[in-house]
């Protein structure tokens, strides 16, 4: 058997009726469990143009109150077809009681956020606890993420960025959906 065949003995849940079940603190949240897909539009004002790009997000658990969260992203054309990689990122969200949530986001482009916020009514509202950039990262001063379930199979994101100086406005929006069914 090799490294690749091996089957951890504590497998990440996709859903919240697979095994293992999830941590009480996550029943805010397990409607996210899965794999969501989409496409967006994102733009900011020190980029020459307004870009649109397809995403696919995954939230998984090991029966503990974390999420374990990861997103890519690339660019597309008008036709949808994909002209390179754009963003990815990887962490955790800490589920907290009375719902709250602690982020944990780490980017290849040398860029760590934790963000604190709140789940309420299908949106998960994050903001910007702390930044810490490697020596070269592009100089981020803070974010704000809003995920919010519209339905059982679909998810609104909404991120806001405030970097090299600017206040922080609208980056990325996209419209995701349910990849994995429920």
């Amino acid at each position: 058997m090799t490294d690749r065949d091996r089957q951890p003995p504590y497998p990440d849940a996709l859903r919240p009726d697979a095994a293992p079940a999830p941590h009480e603190f996550l029943a805010p949240v397990t409607g996210l469990l899965g794999t969501w897909a989409g496409t967006g539009r994102g733009g900011y004002p020190t980029l020459d143009e307004d870009f649109t790009y397809a995403q696919e997000v995954t939230f998984s658990h090991d029966g503990r109150p974390f999420l374990h969260y990861e997103a890519r992203a690339w660019l597309i054309d008008a036709d949808g077809a994909p002209l390179r990689p754009a963003a990815r990122e990887s962490g955790w969200w800490r589920l907290k009681p009375e719902g709250t949530v602690e982020a944990l986001i780490t980017q290849p482009t040398g860029i760590a956020e934790i963000l604190v916020g709140r789940v309420e009514n299908g949106t998960i509202d994050l903001t910007t606890h702390t930044v810490a950039l490697a020596p070269t990262a592009k100089h981020v001063e803070a974010t704000r993420r809003r995920y919010t379930l519209t339905d059982a199979d679909t998810l609104d994101f909404v991120h806001d960025l405030a970097a090299v100086g600017r206040p922080l406005q609208h980056h990325l929006s996209a419209l995701l959906r349910r990849e994995d069914g429920k």
